[in-house]
């Protein structure tokens, strides 16, 4: 199917193939993330788990196309580029926005019933059903930064580099205006395990916000608290990694497809 393999190679970066894996594991970043946050993960897994890092739009490898700015429209497109992967079993991890997005990939996953991911890991982001009046999309380039360094991301270097930094704010506002003009639909329910991890003071998910996953699926729910702000997994990167190995060691590789 060319045209299924061209829309996988535009999406997806994968930094270590592990044909013989048990499991696939989808990986997609927060607002303003990249695949590449995903390759210590990638080599950490492999060759047990196959990790598959989402590309977004107007960032590294993609840097010249236009970003999206809505989540359904994401969420399609991540969908048609993953869709054809039937022949082992596929879990999602998203963080932040990613979270987002991975539970709206899964649901178009049931809605062309094909085998639900094994597990949803939703990381660093209060359930879909919780809302806040957040516009950082419509605010002024400085009151972004204010926000990224609010939330201690991962890329701080570029937040003194202006040049580095006005090609790079575009897909930035892009990504905050889909996640902050989301909305979900309350009639619609996941069937798959659904793991939180949430750090403890991240300014962004209370852990109330967090245990409201629960109400998005059929399937079991457990959350993991973590010492830390919004980026917490990169802080205490070995026991999410730990944490993803086990939970896919037990669950994805012996499960059907």
């Amino acid at each position: 199917m060319p045209g299924a393999t061209a829309q996988f190679e535009k999406w997806v970066s994968v930094f270590r193939p592990s044909p013989d894996s048990a499991v696939r594991l989808v990986c997609l970043p927060h607002a303003g993330g990249s695949a590449s946050f995903f390759f210590p993960v990638a080599t950490a897994l492999a060759p047990t788990v196959e990790v598959l890092a989402v590309q977004y739009p107007g960032r590294q490898t993609r840097r010249h196309e236009p970003g999206i700015d809505n989540i359904p429209e994401y969420a399609d497109q991540i969908f048609a580029a993953l869709r054809h992967l039937d022949d082992r079993p596929l879990a999602l991890f998203g963080h932040s926005m990613g979270a987002v997005l991975a539970y709206e990939v899964a649901l178009r996953m049931r809605d062309a019933q094909l085998p639900s991911p094994v597990r949803l890991f939703a990381s660093g982001r209060r359930a879909p059903s919780r809302y806040r009046d957040e516009r950082v999309h419509a605010a002024t380039d400085e009151d972004v930064l204010a926000e990224l360094r609010t939330l201690s991301g991962p890329n701080q270097a570029i937040l003194a580099d202006p040049e580095v930094l006005a090609m790079f704010l575009p897909a930035i506002r892009s990504d905050y205006t889909a996640i902050e003009s989301y909305r979900h639909d309350p009639g619609r329910l996941l069937d798959c395990p659904v793991t939180v991890l949430t750090g403890d003071a991240d300014p962004r998910t209370t852990l109330d916000e967090a245990h409201a996953w629960a109400e998005h699926t059929t399937g079991p729910t457990d959350v993991h608290v973590f010492p830390g702000g919004h980026f917490f997994h990169v802080e205490r990167s070995a026991e999410v990694i730990a944490l993803l190995s086990r939970s896919l060691s037990s669950q994805g590789a012996d499960t059907p497809r």
